[in-house]
Order: structure tokens, then C-alpha cells, then sequence
């Protein structure tokens, strides 16, 4: 998958406004992924500064983009170089970083031609997002190809 860019400075607060140990930031984002309850064979998180490098293996493609975003979309994130291996490779969904005035009906309309598909943006977010209208600037978010 490669390497996604995220604003650092937005996101869920999941570190200590003191912490520095990267071994420490690397345990909340892992308790952070399995907080969200998103499954993969195994995942070594390493971090370095504001970059985050995910390794192991997943079963789906969706798996791997979600843990992903997850973990970018954390306050302190600024890049994730995603290298984990997918079980059932599939096309790699296209991401979206939120702007102020975005909803989800009009960034379907903008990727789909139909701003009836929000709920397709939405599930592809699930469990990040809890609701439709709960969308920040800065924040990034999956677009899957659709079926």
C-alpha cells in the first residue's frame, strides 16, 4: 500500500501530551486498533517521530486500509507506511482528506456521481466513524471502488 500522508496536528488523542517514547506511542495505537475492534493475523506498529510503520499480515485488502487510516488518523500522526501483507489482495481503495464544508453526500457525488452513495463512504469508515455527520477537516477517509 505504500506510504499515506495525514494531518499531524488533528485526529483522536490517544498519546499523553508528554509522551515521547516511541515504544509507548506504538502500544496506544495498537490498543488503539484493537479498541476499534479491526482484525488482522498480526500487526507490529514502529514509530519513529511523527511516522508510523505497520507490519504483518491481514486477511483483506479493506483490513489493511482501515487499520491504516486508524492509525493516521491519530493527533501526532503525520505519515503511515503501510507494508502489511494482504491474505485476498483486491483493488486499494482511493482516500479523501476532509475539507471544511465536506459532508459525505457531496464527497460521493464527487468520487461516485451520486451523493446517495454517503452510506457506501460510511460503512467503508466503520468502526472510525459512528455516525454520517461526524466528519472533521483533516481527517482521512477511505473510498472504496464501488462493486
Amino acid at each position: 500500500m505504500g506510504l499515506m500522508s495525514f494531518l499531524k496536528g488533528v485526529g483522536e488523542k490517544i498519546f499523553p501530551s508528554t509522551e515521547k517514547e516511541p515504544e509507548v506511542k506504538a502500544q496506544a495505537l495498537l490498543s488503539h486498533v484493537q479498541g476499534l475492534g479491526l482484525p488482522f493475523k498480526k500487526l507490529t506498529i514502529k514509530v519513529a517521530e511523527d511516522k508510523v510503520i505497520l507490519q504483518g499480515e491481514v486477511a483483506q485488502q479493506e483490513d489493511a486500509e482501515k487499520i491504516a487510516i486508524a492509525v493516521g488518523n491519530v493527533e501526532g500522526v503525520a505519515s503511515v507506511d503501510n507494508q502489511l501483507e494482504v491474505a485476498d489482495p483486491k483493488p486499494e481503495a482511493q482516500y479523501h482528506t476532509v475539507e471544511s464544508g465536506d459532508w459525505l453526500s457531496k464527497i460521493a457525488k464527487k468520487y461516485y456521481g451520486d451523493a446517495n452513495k454517503y452510506m457506501v463512504i460510511f460503512e467503508a469508515n466503520k468502526p472510525m466513524l459512528t455516525d454520517p455527520d461526524k466528519i472533521y477537516p483533516g481527517q482521512v477517509l477511505r473510498i472504496p471502488p464501488l462493486d
